[in-house]
């Protein structure tokens, strides 16, 4: 298999040439995906904030978990006030509703409407579809393969992520320069 892209010519051993070409083949994954992600929130006519929004509020549902304001603010990392404009965008185009809490008078739940459930099958569910079968196509030692893969790239993932987060909240940071100016003498 030959991938002008990154072809990992540099590297030596065979190990590290597939494990370029995997990397290689998840990078085409995501940039295929986050296409789709484009097409759907353009089919949609919403922002990648208000699908994310969707989504959870119609997974919430699925589990039987009602979503206050404060647990969508929470989920999508954003302040209550733009959750506010937020919710309110979404009812006006139909997509949630504002409802009583049912055990609290005071709080409010946010739900979707019928109507999103169906427009996010209906937009969403060949390509679901499409992907549950290849997905079945696996024997269960691939599956399991792919699995840990995946669970150990998203753990590697989120140290980087945690590590960046560690070091621009409290480390100390050489300039480029007096770094290079620090190796050579």
């Amino acid at each position: 298999m030959s991938d002008e892209r990154s072809s990992g010519y540099w590297y030596s051993a065979d190990r590290t040439r597939r494990g370029v070409a995997v990397l290689n083949a998840l990078r085409d994954y995501r940039a295929a995906e986050a296409a789709m992600r484009r097409r759907t929130r353009s089919a949609m006519r919403m922002g990648e904030t208000d699908l994310l929004a969707i989504r959870y509020l119609l997974k919430r549902e699925r589990e039987g978990v009602a979503v206050s304001p404060k647990d969508l603010s929470a989920h999508l990392g954003i302040s209550s006030a733009s959750t506010t404009v937020l919710i309110d965008r979404l009812v006006r185009s139909g997509h949630v509703e504002r409802q009583p809490h049912p055990t609290d008078r005071r709080a409010l739940v946010i739900l979707p409407t019928i109507a999103t459930d169906d427009e996010v099958r209906a937009t969403l569910g060949e390509m679901h579809r499409r992907m549950i079968e290849v997905a079945e196509e696996l024997e269960p030692e691939e599956a399991v393969a792919v699995l840990h893969f995946l669970e150990d790239m998203r753990g590697a993932v989120e140290r980087v992520s945690e590590e960046a987060h560690a070091d621009a909240s409290g480390a100390s940071v050489t300039p480029i320069g007096e770094a290079r100016s620090a190796s050579n003498a």
